[in-house]
């Protein structure tokens, strides 16, 4: 798992507005937003480091899954990217702060769920996670069996 040392290194030290770092890639299929289940978005931001990474991973997704399986599996249930905080329960700043990490069904793959119940840890979603591992994302869900829904730069 990335440390706070690495993120601020690499990254940079990051601010509540994304301001010097951030950048809007484009979706490759449109992702309803969790909070807003009748609002698409076919953009995010993230930070510029880690943009092709994710162009990438979602592109991969499409051609693996297609929309139709996208949808019913709710791979396109977008629980965000960038959001400058804490860790939930934590005292450093969440990976999601430098726009290095994404949720997604959040509702299905709840933070302390584990492998027993989160949707995301069913054999359909494998191919799903070895994408993000291909190119350069971990799965909370995989590394430490809980927060299911969280996926987040390697290094």
């Amino acid at each position: 798992m990335i440390t706070q040392a690495r993120l601020i290194e690499k990254y940079g030290i990051p601010n509540k507005t994304g301001a010097g770092y951030l950048t809007t890639i484009d979706l490759p299929y449109p992702m309803f937003l969790n909070w807003a289940t009748s609002t698409y978005v076919t953009k995010m931001s993230c930070h510029k480091l880690v943009a092709d990474k994710l162009k990438a991973i979602f592109k991969e997704i499409l051609e693996v899954y297609g929309i139709d399986e996208i949808k019913r599996l709710q791979i396109d249930d977008f629980g965000g990217c960038f959001n400058y905080r804490l860790m939930r329960g934590g005292s450093e700043l969440s990976v999601h702060s430098w726009g290095c990490a994404i949720d997604l069904d959040p509702d299905r793959n709840l933070l302390k769920e584990t492998s027993k119940t989160a949707r995301f840890a069913r054999p359909e979603y494998k191919k799903m996670i070895d994408i993000f591992y291909k190119h350069g994302f971990e799965s909370l869900g995989r590394e430490k069996n809980y927060d299911w829904m969280h996926f987040q730069v390697k290094d």
